[in-house]
């Protein structure tokens, strides 16, 4: 099979073949690139391996290019990168005034590997093509093309990898057992790699996934929640989320979630399985939106339904507050994962904490005050709520599926005639805390707070304008309640 390359790739393989030529080392493209190129996908970096030094092969392919890029390397594990800007200049075949983008290479010499049992850091020691093919985690990117003057571009593909790309396998080139016991991490991208291209698993590689499940635990857990976060990234994460449950490997990254799974039934009432219920939600949200946040409040909307359970006679099973339980969750579980603990986690837990409100404003009768909350509390977040609540309908009766998206289009509405009105998505009070100090002669205190809080209250519920003349008399007479009194207007 030929593998096509653009004209940018084919100018930069070739320079890369000519300086191998130089320094005699045979050299080959290999991995990542190799794959994607033959399923059609977009690529932006390429891993070189030679039949020697990596390092000193990049200083030579540096210098066809003119500027010379920098070669970054790394001695200690004998590879190198470097960083190629395609330019007239530089001789590329590419129109002047055309923009390309940046193409990044990493170079390294082949090697053989052996592991301890403690560590995914291998002992690595020079070795040849088929060595380095041997050690790659799966057969589709263990595929190589050769760059070299004798046979450039033929593909070496020991392994069936070609076969495995046109059957949508996933497999080991290597017993599996082996593979993922030298490197546990390949469990978790074996999973991200089916979601994110929609392969299957061989049958002996996902047993062997479920075998070892232990073995995740020498991982780093950034390492493990990078490949979680691939995961949720990909068209239907649930794919990935199914497979990690059923590996047992969610039960050792993730038990929160886990404890989701499974319906109770009692005195002939159920509850619908949480689990697979989340994972709908999660693809409803990934078909609107590629926010990763918003993913994760999907994943993390009903994670304290578990702990709010609770069955009450002649009425059925019940979460009640595991809306507000679950946003006290969500700082922990970002803690854990190693999630960043900043806005992204403020968004996720204010979703979590919101994503029943909307529905509750469905009813009738529903006054203006109760829209303007919605607004303030929601703010900027408002579109992204309204997306998560709508992927959170999963009823499989497209009569009620509707009648649920009617309701949500009717809140939306009043919402946008509440906001023309009163701008409360982005509403500040006419008075703030520093002002209501300055009025009363007041340090930072408790009764500050009050007054502020009073003040927001009156305003949202249209007790009185949002005007500053009207927020300064509501809180003179306000703090005379409080035995306060005004000293400046």
């Amino acid at each position: 099979m030929n593998v096509q390359f653009s004209d940018t790739e084919s100018y930069i393989f070739q320079q890369i073949g000519n300086a191998a030529e130089q320094v005699r080392v045979e050299t080959y493209l290999i991995g990542g690139f190799v794959r994607d190129k033959i399923l059609g996908r977009p690529t932006k970096d390429a891993d070189i391996v030679c039949a020697g030094d990596g390092i000193e092969l990049a200083k030579a392919v540096a210098k066809k290019f003119h500027p010379v890029p920098q070669v970054s390397y790394f001695k200690n594990f004998g590879t190198a990168h470097i960083r190629i800007e395609p330019s007239t200049q530089n001789g590329f075949p590419i129109h002047s005034g055309e923009k390309e983008p940046g193409f990044d290479i990493e170079f390294v010499g082949a090697r053989k590997e052996s592991y301890s049992s403690h560590s995914r850091k291998p002992a690595v020691m020079p070795g040849s093509l088929e060595d380095d093919q041997k050690r790659r985690d799966f057969t589709m990117n263990a595929l190589a093309i050769s760059l070299n003057k004798d046979d450039y571009g033929r593909l070496v593909d020991p392994f069936n990898g070609l076969e495995d790309i046109s059957d949508k396998i996933i497999r080991t080139p290597l017993d599996p057992l082996q593979t993922f016991s030298d490197d546990p991490l390949r469990m978790m991208r074996a999973i991200r790699f089916a979601t994110q291209l929609n392969f299957s698993i061989e049958e002996k590689t996902l047993k062997a996934i479920s075998d070892d499940a232990d073995r995740i635990n020498i991982i780093s857990q950034e390492r493990i929640t990078d490949e979680l976060n691939k995961i949720i990234q990909a068209k239907k994460p649930s794919i990935g989320f199914d497979l990690l449950y059923r590996t047992g490997l969610l039960h050792i990254i993730f038990p929160q979630m886990v404890e989701l799974a499974g319906a109770e039934y009692k005195d002939g009432h159920g509850h619908k399985d949480n689990f697979y219920h989340t994972l709908q939600v999660l693809d409803n949200v990934a078909e609107s939106s590629d926010d990763i946040w918003l993913r994760w409040a999907a994943v993390l909307h009903d994670i304290a339904k578990p702990v709010t359970k609770k069955f009450e006679e002649g009425h059925g099973w019940t979460f009640h507050g595991h809306e507000v339980v679950g946003g006290r969750m969500v700082p922990k579980i970002f803690a854990r994962l190693k999630l960043p603990q900043n806005d992204r986690m403020r968004f996720v837990r204010k979703l979590v904490e919101l994503h029943l409100r909307p529905i509750s404003l469905t009813k009738e009768n529903i006054t203006d005050s109760a829209i303007r909350r919605l607004l303030f509390d929601a703010g900027e977040d408002f579109e992204s709520l309204m997306l998560l609540c709508e992927a959170d309908i999963t009823s499989k009766n497209k009569v009620k599926v509707k009648k649920y998206l009617e309701n949500f289009k009717m809140v939306r509405e009043r919402c946008r005639e509440v906001e023309e009105n009163d701008h409360i998505r982005s509403w500040q009070p006419p008075i703030t805390g520093e002002k209501i100090m300055e009025m009363f002669e007041l340090p930072p205190s408790k009764p500050v707070g009050i007054l502020k809080n009073a003040l927001k209250d009156a305003i949202l519920d249209g007790e009185i304008p949002n005007s500053y003349e009207a927020a300064h008399d509501f809180l003179i007479t306000k703090a005379g309640e409080m035995g306060l009194k005004a000293i400046k207007s």
